[in-house]
């Protein structure tokens, strides 16, 4: 007998799982129909679960229109429609490892097999087409639509370079069909928006809505002005020939036909290799030059296949394994505006929190006030934030369809937050700049990056002791830490600086004199000098009396020295200011001269390193200084004179770039004991030194 208690929770789900199917209905138009999603791929995913859940619990529940029982999309008329031979089908997800093995154990079952061999594919973010063939020529291309019947866009699709429009037909079945995925490049999508935001026209919020977007113009010759790409992935139906027996053999014969297949694709026998395919990809999705959202797992034995079958809107033979979201949308409250280091006003937005690929992000760029009018970012906005692999949270861009009119421009201030300065913007660049070389937010960067990793590799100051030092009086710039011994006593009175501590970051500050010259260039914050530029910088003038003495024609025939970078060395060093710092660190014994005035000589002499991703036992400053201090390179970019790529969890497309020349990769592991066969000191990273200060304060505090 059915409670009244049972009888309400049964009424709730009913009635949700109605509100569920409408707010699917109305995400899957604007997505698929529209090109102008309002939410995440997680968010809808998490949507669609819920109603999944609630109809496994209540099948009496499920309506022929529910959207599990279909596939998303209802073709829009304007285009023709395309009726499919074969439908389209959707795939179910997949989120972990665990349901990877679960979709296996069922699988198995069903088969009534234990071993199966399966084919793993890059799920690329962008528009599902299928393309017929007739006597080698193509006469359709149409869109998924709603699974049945799509929009007919043969005209646009025959403008995309990489599908052939015609084949030997000698070699080809009467009429076949043919799957895939048109996609647009990462590069070419940021070129495409850099061309639409200077004509003042909206941006594309992402690489796949720019593919559907082009793809569906009235006027081919658009289609054809953008950078669209395919990779076709499976054979929809044939009339005539020999079918082969298996889906990897399917992709070879496309492959050899002329048809563009993706090079990642892999074939395993054990569910256990492809769990370990798709987790390794998690991480290295960023080294490709096109989105992809996940791996596609299909059973391999196109008879497995058909013996599978489907079960409502799905086979039974494929599922798609889901990467963690690098994108949500959350509201932007207030867009606020910090001071770097060379006076650079630097606009960021303050976002309600969100979680995305495992963080909370409550803070993003927004570059600069060309880029937020370009996307048109406004205060009060819904937006889409990104985070992915090693870049710094991001606005994408607004959702202009939740926008309420309550949303306020932004203006860049007049005058410097920190000091009240006119602001001023140089002419040819983005950045607006307070002039005030006082500054105190200026002045604090600036003693942040004089400590940092890659400049003075000081030890101990964070920016909590950064920020006490300068309200004590006892530090003004850089050079002025080298002065604190003689403050022992005020050292010792500030907040969590206990004798051992303050010993330990003496004994830093001490070492760092010693450091090369480069690092000593870098660590003034020269405007435009980073890195590489002060190493080429300290390489040929070999001490720093030169450096200053350098005109800027001198500077600027250095090859790899622009004429804007020899302005600015000049410029800073033309100040009395600057100088009396440069007199500073001299007097206290400073390193300024370059050893040999040229390459420092060590273990690692001759050898190039470039470093990709995030390492964990040392930062990647820190490695790259432990490289220079030890004779070697470390770059930028891979090039053919790369010895080493190092690459660290969420590598960037550097990867890629390696395997093209046939760089010798190395994993952290494998960097880490090179350096430690060579004779170089890693120390434990600065993270781990700041823990251990952190628990000596602590000792002796309670000693």
């Amino acid at each position: 007998m059915t409670t009244q208690t049972e009888n309400r929770a049964y009424q709730r789900d009913k009635l949700r799982a109605e509100e569920l199917r409408s707010q699917i209905a109305y995400h899957e138009h604007r997505y698929f129909v529209l090109d102008q999603p309002e939410i995440s791929d997680a968010q809808f995913d998490a949507l669609m679960q819920e109603l999944r859940a609630i109809e496994a619990a209540h099948p009496e529940l499920i309506t022929p229109d529910s959207p599990t029982q279909r596939v998303s999309g209802t073709p829009v008329e304007t285009f023709g429609i395309v009726e499919h031979r074969v439908p389209l089908l959707s795939l179910a997800n997949a989120f972990s490892g665990d349901d990877l093995r679960a979709w296996h154990r069922r699988t198995s079952g069903l088969l009534e097999r234990e071993q199966f061999s399966m084919v793993c594919e890059p799920k690329i973010d962008g528009l599902a087409v299928a393309l017929v063939y007739e006597g080698g020529k193509l006469t359709t291309a149409a869109t998924r639509g709603d699974g049945m019947r799509g929009e007919n866009i043969t005209r646009n699709v025959r403008t995309i370079r990489s599908v052939p429009r015609a084949l030997d037909a000698a070699r080809l079945p009467a009429r076949f069909e043919v799957r895939g995925e048109i996609y647009m490049t990462k590069s070419g999508f940021e070129k495409l928006n850099f061309e639409r935001g200077e004509a003042g026209l909206p941006l594309f919020a992402s690489p796949r809505n720019s593919a559907a977007g082009s793809v569906r113009q009235l006027d081919p010759k658009v289609t054809a002005s953008r950078p669209l790409d395919a990779f076709l992935y499976q054979l929809g139906w044939q009339e005539g020939g020999t079918t082969p027996a298996t889906h990897h053999e399917v992709l070879g014969w496309l492959s050899a036909l002329g048809f563009r297949v993706n090079p990642q694709i892999r074939r395993f026998e054990s569910i256990d290799e492809v769990v370990a395919f798709c987790e390794g990809w998690t991480g290295r999705r960023e080294t490709l030059d096109y989105e992809i959202d996940g791996i596609v797992i299909k059973v391999d034995a196109l008879a497995y296949q058909r013996q599978l079958g489907a079960v409502g809107r799905e086979p039974r033979w494929a599922i798609a394994y889901k990467f963690p979201p690098t994108q949500a949308t959350t509201k932007l409250l207030r867009i606020d505006v910090n001071v770097g280091r060379t006076g650079s006003l630097n606009p960021f937005a303050v976002l309600e929190p969100v979680k995305i690929a495992g963080a909370t992000v409550s803070l993003a760029t927004l570059h600069n006030e060309d880029d937020i009018r370009r996307k048109d970012i406004r205060a009060g906005d819904t937006v889409i934030v990104q985070r992915a692999g090693d870049v710094i949270p991001q606005v994408v861009g607004p959702v202009l369809s939740k926008r309420t009119g309550k949303e306020r421009t932004f203006r860049m201030p007049k005058t410097c937050p920190a000091c009240k300065t006119p602001v001023a913007r140089v002419e040819g660049e983005a950045m607006y700049y307070c002039p005030n070389r006082q500054c105190p937010a200026q002045r604090f960067r600036l003693l942040e990056h004089f400590v940092g990793r890659g400049a003075m590799d000081i030890d101990g100051i964070g920016e909590s002791l950064a920020h006490q030092l300068m309200r004590a009086g006892l530090v003004r710039d850089g050079a002025d830490l080298y002065r604190l011994h003689e403050h022992r006593d005020e050292l010792l009175q500030l907040e969590r600086l206990a004798q051992k501590s303050v010993d330990r970051l003496l004994a830093s500050i001490e070492a760092s004199k010693q450091r090369p010259l480069a690092q000593v260039v870098f660590a003034l914050g020269i405007r435009h000098v980073g890195g590489e530029m002060a190493s080429l910088l300290a390489n040929h003038f070999g001490g720093m009396q030169a450096l200053m003495d350098a005109s800027a024609a001198e500077i600027s025939a250095i090859g790899g020295v622009g004429m804007t970078i020899a302005e600015s060395v000049r410029a800073f060093f033309s100040l009395d200011e600057n100088r009396r710092i440069i007199e500073k660190l001299r007097a206290a014994g400073v390193n300024l001269r370059e050893e040999s005035g040229g390459a420092r000589e060590g273990s690692l002499s001759g050898m190039t390193f470039v470093i990709t991703g995030h390492l964990e036992r040392l930062s990647r400053d820190a490695a790259e200084a432990l490289i220079k201090r030890n004779g070697g390179t470390a770059g930028s970019s891979v090039t053919k004179k790369t010895t080493y790529l190092v690459v660290g969890s969420e590598p960037g497309s550097k990867l890629a770039k390696a395997q093209q020349w046939g760089t010798e990769v190395l994993d952290e592991p494998a960097f880490v004991a090179l350096l430690e066969d060579r004779g170089v000191a890693l120390g434990q990273g600065r993270d781990a030194e700041d823990a251990r200060t952190r628990a000596a304060d602590r000792r002796d505090r309670r000693e």
